[in-house]
């Protein structure tokens, strides 16, 4: 792994440019890119966010960055965050830090001006990279150069002290194992998430559903979620999942040409019951949409001979591709399809003879039963409407 930041794209954006002029006007080293976006581009992937550690209190920083005409916003002023708003994308700056208590939840920091007290307190050796705006060279104090090459994922220090700092530490550390880390896995680490998995219980559940949908969301979390319940980690935050039905899934994904999707793929590892798969996602606070999602995909056993058109039709086309991709069968005939409108009218029934009110709701109701079961064929409804009517004064 090379000690210079390669020069992707972003490192060349005019409006870094400015924003490093506005920190560091006489270039005494006032700021660094840090983080994911070293990280990445080390890696040669694509980067979304760009974080700068400076040694700028959070007052000099929003006011240099007025001064140059950049819109500042004090997003974390408590944490030392401020957001400079770019054309092409906000950058969060945040001014050096250094931990002065923790509870395993919160952390107590001051801030600093030594650079390796900042890259101390950060959780893992590849989120301790920094590097210079101006000469790209990359700054490592803990060995993230070399566990990046070797696809390491390392904690800085002592594993099991990092975690006591923050649990959440331990999700985390599985989302980075299935995003950047090699087999087997580092042992410290391992051994340090299993023997501290409790201390997640005292976690809030919004924290563990962020982390948890991450995870999930990533090209194949199979193994790490596998690993997550040998190690005694997924029972702590998911009692109910079984891990085995996700390999499955991701496949079925992949031969489809379908997007991993997080909750799809949580509703794999929980049981086919629609009142379990709603408590989960009560108790992890998701979203209604989400929680929706759920218990629809719990509710997969009941259709698994379901013409994959009629079940779009009737419950969505996104509730549809989950079922159908949760019991593996194949979605191909809903690639190009739109569901088509239901064409009879309330008043076309009407004008047959039948009172409006309860028989006329339950004619359209079996009329458009027939018309999805004949596939949609609108040249079908006169006779369905024939037979259902037959069957009001049967």
């Amino acid at each position: 792994m090379r000690n210079l930041l390669p020069p992707a794209p972003w490192t060349r954006r005019a409006s870094i440019s400015a924003l490093v002029q506005a920190l560091d006007p006489a270039e005494e080293g006032n700021c660094r890119f840090v983080g994911g976006a070293v990280r990445d581009t080390l890696l040669g992937l694509p980067v979304k966010d760009i974080d700068m550690a400076t040694r700028l209190l959070p007052e000099e920083t929003m006011a240099r960055l007025q001064a140059a005409g950049i819109k500042a916003v004090p997003t974390g002023l408590a944490h030392g965050t401020v957001t400079a708003v770019l054309a092409d994308g906000p950058v969060e700056i945040t001014t050096l830090r250094k931990d002065v208590e923790t509870d395993g939840r919160h952390a107590v920091v001051e801030f600093a001006q030594d650079w390796q007290d900042d890259a101390a307190r950060r959780d893992f050796t590849i989120n301790a990279l920094y590097a210079d705006p101006r000469t790209l060279q990359v700054h490592d104090w803990f060995g993230g150069l070399d566990d990046l090459k070797a696809r390491r994922v390392r904690f800085i220090g002592d594993a099991e002290q990092r975690i006591r700092e923050d649990y959440l530490r331990i999700l985390r550390y599985f989302r980075f194992q299935a995003r950047f880390g090699s087999i087997p896995a580092d042992a410290e680490a391992e051994a340090a998430v299993s023997a501290l998995a409790a201390g997640l219980k005292g976690l809030s559940r919004e924290r563990i559903a962020g982390e948890l949908l991450n995870l999930l969301g990533l090209p194949d979390p199979a193994p790490t979620i596998a690993r997550m319940a040998e190690l005694g980690v997924l029972a702590q935050v998911l009692p109910e999942a079984d891990p085995a039905p996700l390999a499955a899934l991701v496949a079925a994904e992949v031969r489809e040409g379908v997007a991993g999707d997080a909750v799809r793929r949580m509703a794999a590892i929980l049981p086919a019951d629609p009142a379990t798969a709603e408590q989960v996602a009560a108790r992890l606070r998701l979203s209604t949409a989400q929680r929706k999602r759920m218990a629809s995909a719990a509710g997969r056993s009941a259709d698994a001979s379901t013409d994959p058109r009629a079940m779009v039709y009737r419950i969505g086309r996104e509730e549809a591709l989950d079922r159908l991709l949760l019991t593996n069968r194949a979605t191909a005939a809903l690639q190009g399809w739109e569901p088509p409108r239901f064409p009879l009218k309330g008043g076309d029934v009407v004008a047959r003879g039948v009172s409006a009110g309860p028989d006329v709701a339950r004619t359209l109701r079996r009329v458009e039963d027939g018309w999805i079961a004949a596939g949609f064929d609108d040249a079908a409804i006169p006779a369905l409407l024939d037979q259902a009517l037959a069957q009001l004064t049967a």
